[in-house]
């Protein structure tokens, strides 16, 4: 689901419809706010793009990014069960 490149991971999720995106999006920001760490993210209609790294350390992939990463993945499984 997660791809490693240019020094940041990235995934795209898709959904049934826009309500459903913002939904997912709405989970995440609640999630990204308790962890402390906001990824960088766009959404069009179903589609939404996310893509993490770690302004702090240098703009560079850590732990923060994975664990964060992960915790988005179970939200998005939700979704899609």
């Amino acid at each position: 689901m997660w791809t490693e490149n240019n020094n940041r991971l990235s995934a795209k999720f898709k959904f049934k419809d826009f309500s459903q995106a913002f939904a997912f999006m709405t989970e995440v920001a609640f999630l990204a706010e308790k962890q402390n760490h906001h990824p960088d993210w766009s959404n069009v209609w179903n589609t939404v793009e996310i893509h993490l790294n770690t302004h702090d350390a240098g703009n560079i992939v850590t732990d923060r990014d994975r664990r964060l990463a992960k915790s988005i993945e179970e939200v998005y499984q939700r979704y899609n069960s």
